[in-house]
């Protein structure tokens, strides 16, 4: 799927929520960014679940299970950054340049 395609998919998931919100305004605004702190938590509940950490329950995930949520954690981010502007692509775009130059344009520790 070209990078197009896949903003044009998230914003029709943006739409498809703003018309089916229930909590419309700032309050709408508010749960849909919160809503990146419940994806998070199912990454973690899936590690748990993958590495057996919980004793009672054994394991209960897979890895795939978590790369699974992953994705649902930056599909809910991209749809988070559509609902605060419509120019998410560009925005998201210029941001990963600066991440990417920042990042991977500087010597390493102890290189020169």
């Amino acid at each position: 799927m070209a990078d197009e395609d896949v903003w044009a998919t998230i914003d029709d998931l943006w739409t498809w929520l703003d018309a089916n919100e229930t909590h419309p305004g700032r309050e709408g605004l508010l749960l849909r960014m919160l809503k990146l702190t419940e994806e998070v938590g199912e990454v973690a509940q899936a590690v748990i679940g993958a590495t057996g950490q919980n004793p009672r329950k054994g394991t209960t995930h897979t890895w795939d299970d978590v790369q699974a949520e992953l994705c649902d954690v930056v599909l809910t981010a991209m749809v988070a950054l559509r609902t605060l502007t419509p120019d998410a692509q560009e925005v998201f775009t210029t941001h990963l340049e600066r991440v990417r130059e920042r990042s991977l344009t500087r010597p390493r520790s102890g290189q020169m």
